[in-house]
């Protein structure tokens, strides 16, 4: 069904108002910074800038320890692996000898409103890769992603197996259904998702932080004030929860296409765990995943509970697959990153992690 030429001019103009949303979020973070509540970043150097994505390098090119690839989720910015030194993920892996690199998603604009899932989980994750394999050679490498990015990380393991090592997956959705995610009940009140995107190129994040909201607003207004209570008595706490409150102003918006195929063939069709998702003429099911597993779960949580990676873990093609359990941290803000700025994530969750890598470490 098409909308009436009434209708999608009142759709643009709404979209045009959450536009001006993320702009505004995003000065409120600078002001932000100017109170020194900004990131604090381990310095990179830039390896690959392709849209929609730059690949940040935190090792010498010829370093020693496991070679590992972050990917983040394609929301918000990618600095939260890498917030402030004293929880930040690339330094306790660098610590520990890794050679580090991380994909940052970029806006890719107008002419990124053909980059889908395709593209996501598929050719941008494959060029960095490429671009690694140049400095360090061609041996598969670790994957480690959190939330959506744990899910693009597992599609592209499924995609192409041969290429990856290990996959560290932090409350990343891998099965979706009523029983299993916050985001399905709503999704089937709601519209097809091309009747959204038929009027614009990108969908702001604004946007996606209401959905967010509708869908758990334990999960993202009522857990974040009763983490602000809890933190205080805590300095350090309090500090780290306003520095994630800074990061969620850090709007970026959703590619069209991306948004459609995450919506459609993700969340209505759970097509990952259904055997039926296909790109780019390849099908990516678990059970063509072939490198060794680790998930962290939240056994708590209502957008990533534990329905939403078990079922993948019985059915992965490795054989080799682990699950810690986490919950929670005081001075996160949102759990859901919790496992990647808390401090009892770092204390007790991390150490087990790398030990994991050890374990598994790179072949010959």
């Amino acid at each position: 069904m098409r909308l009436r030429p009434g209708a999608r001019r009142a759709g643009r103009l709404s979209m045009n108002a959450y536009g001006q949303i993320d702009h505004m979020r995003r000065l409120q973070g600078h002001w932000l910074d100017a109170l020194g509540l900004g990131p604090r970043q381990t310095p990179a150097r830039t390896v690959l800038s392709t849209p929609p994505a730059t690949l940040k390098a935190y090792a010498p090119a010829h370093g020693g320890g496991p070679t590992l690839l972050i990917l983040p989720a394609p929301i918000k910015r990618a600095y939260i692996w890498d917030l402030v030194p004293r929880v930040s993920v690339v330094q306790r892996l660098l610590e520990h000898g890794a050679s580090v690199y991380l994909l940052q998603w970029e806006n890719p604009g107008v002419d990124g409103q053909d980059f889908g899932l395709a593209d996501y989980a598929g050719r941008c994750i494959l060029d960095c890769l490429e671009a690694i394999a140049a400095e360090r050679g061609p041996a598969p490498v670790f994957l480690a992603g959190h939330s959506l990015g744990g899910t693009l990380a597992a599609i592209f393991a499924a995609l192409h197996p041969e290429r990856v090592r290990g996959l560290v997956l932090l409350e990343a959705p891998l099965r979706f259904g009523a029983e299993a995610d916050a985001f399905t009940p709503l999704l089937a009140r709601a519209p097809r998702a091309q009747q959204l995107t038929e009027y614009l190129h990108e969908v702001p994040g604004s946007l996606l932080d209401v959905a967010a909201v509708s869908a758990s607003p334990d999960s993202f207004v009522w857990s974040r004030w009763a983490d602000w209570l809890h933190s205080l008595n805590d300095r350090e706490a309090l500090q780290t929860h306003a520095q994630v409150i800074r990061w969620t102003l850090d709007e970026l918006a959703f590619p069209r296409r991306l948004f459609e195929d995450v919506v459609e063939l993700l969340y209505r069709e759970n097509g990952f765990m259904n055997a039926t998702l296909s790109l780019g003429g390849r099908l990516a099911t678990a059970e063509r995943v072939r490198a060794p597993l680790l998930s962290v779960v939240d056994p708590r949580s209502r957008l990533v509970p534990p329905e939403a990676v078990l079922p993948f873990h019985a059915a992965v093609g490795s054989g080799d697959a682990q699950l810690l359990w986490y919950e929670g941290d005081v001075g996160v803000a949102l759990q859901h990153v919790g496992v990647l700025v808390g401090r009892r994530a770092h204390r007790e969750v991390w150490p087990q992690i790398l030990r994991w890598l050890d374990a598994h470490g790179e072949a010959g």
